[in-house]
Order: C-alpha cells, then structure tokens, then sequence
C-alpha cells in the first residue's frame, strides 16, 4: 500500500487573499482574507457540472495538502477547494521551523471553519461550473474531524462526508440536526495500527453512530496514522456511487482485499 507523506511545505496550486493559481490560468479574485487552494481537473470543460470536494487538511500542514491528495483521488471527476486551518501549530509560514496549522474543536474555531468553507464554496461556484447538489467535504485527522463537524451543522449543503482518521466530534452538540443528519452519507477511513485513532476510539464511534441511526460505511486499513492510495481510491468510488446515483453502503467493513496489504 502506498503510503503519502502529507506536510505543509509541499509545492500546491495555492494563494493568498486574491489570486487563483492553476496549471493553466491565473485567476483574479477577493476571498475577504480566507487562504485557500484550488483544484481544477484535467481538461476541465465549463458545459459538464462538476462535484466539489472541500478538503480540511491534517495536523501539522495547511490549504496546499489539497495538491497532494486530488490527483490521486482522480484527476477528472472533481473540482477540489481547501481553506487553511484556524489554528497555527509552530513558526510563521517565513520561518524554516513552519509547521503548518490545524483545527479545534473549539467554539469560535468551528464557527471560523464553518465560514471558510462557505466562503470558498461560493468562489469557486462563481468561477467554475459546480453541480450545487453534489458538493462533498472531507479531511484527514483533525481536518476529517472537522468535517464531520460542519457536515453535520450543515447536512442540506452536502452530498456526503468523509473522514480520513478522524473521530467523530465530541462535545457542543454535534447531533443537533440529527434528523437531517441520518440522511447525509459517511464515510469513516480508519488506520489499524494507528495509536492516535485507535481500532477502539472507531469501535466507540462506531456504535455511537449506529445508535444514532445514521448512514455510515466503515474502512479499516493495514496503516498506521496516515492517508494511503488506497484509501483516497476508495473515496474516489463511494463519492462517485454517490455522484451517480447509487445507494452508498451503510456498513461497518472492517476486512480489506488482500492488494491493500501491499506495501
């Protein structure tokens, strides 16, 4: 199984306050002050309307993780926005000790992120041509954390949620809109060996969910705390059932093909 070194200081399609840098255009803008990334597919053709994905970056990195993650999830099915995080773990970004940023699950912090995510999602509605019903959100870690948080504040937004060793949120309320919230697709990618979200921490969740009554497919990986190929191939095909009308899996899918052991 591949595995993807995930840091702050990797090259991204990235700005700041007012411009878009792509591989093929630059495009002039004003985001009221919300760092953020933008993926635009292979061959992007402004006739078909495109899902989006918002991605919430892990621990220790920032906005431009996006970069890293679209392509191998697919080069062609998805526009792709990634606000930074709220929280800023370490150095200045001018600094050689950067450590990039974070998310809290903390009052103001997830009111911030709320915010973020919005914002983006209308710049990127207004510059590319967005199925409006397909929009999805997702992260890894705390990012996959707060994914599950603002879905679940927000469930009318959005298609499906998926998070990438991420628990789900705990503490201010998080099944406030429980009745929308059984309606809204997720998707939970779990590590085996990871001593951050342990095999017990998704067990927890897990039944926590089902108590609930939602609609959850589970993933366990031969990993430790970490995003592997397989794991964004995986995201890849739930997200697209979706796209295409399919009934995704309420399961809890603890066993993997033997290729995911791999290494």
């Amino acid at each position: 199984m591949n595995r993807i070194q995930l840091c702050g200081t990797l090259s991204a399609i990235s700005h700041t306050h007012s411009q878009i840098t792509t591989r093929h255009s630059l495009l002039e803008t004003t985001v009221r002050e919300v760092e953020h990334s933008v993926f635009v597919p292979l061959h992007y053709e402004s006739n078909y309307s495109y899902p989006l994905l918002v991605w919430l970056h892990g621990p220790g990195d920032d906005q431009r993780q996006l970069k890293q993650i679209m392509p191998l999830i697919s080069m062609r099915n998805y526009v792709g926005v990634a606000p930074c995080g709220t929280i800023l773990e370490g150095a200045e970004r001018t600094s050689p000790n950067y450590a990039g940023y974070t998310w809290q699950q903390e009052s103001h912090d997830i009111a911030e992120c709320d915010e973020r995510v919005t914002r983006c999602i209308d710049l990127v509605s207004s510059r590319f041509n967005i199925k409006q019903s397909r929009i999805f959100i997702g992260g890894y870690d705390s990012g996959g954390t707060m994914a599950l948080r603002i879905a679940m504040m927000r469930p009318e937004l959005f298609s499906g949620v998926a998070s990438i060793g991420g628990c789900f949120p705990k503490g201010l309320n998080p099944l406030t809109r429980i009745g929308s919230v059984r309606r809204l697709p997720i998707m939970m990618m779990h590590g085996r060996d990871s001593s951050e979200y342990t095999a017990a921490d998704a067990c927890r969740d897990l039944r926590l969910i089902h108590v609930a009554g939602m609609s959850v497919a589970v993933r366990q990986y031969p990993c430790q705390q970490e995003v592997t190929t397989v794991m964004l191939e995986d995201l890849n095909r739930w997200m697209m059932s979706i796209v295409s009308g399919e009934q995704p899996a309420s399961s809890s899918d603890w066993s993997t093909p033997n290729d995911h052991f791999n290494n």
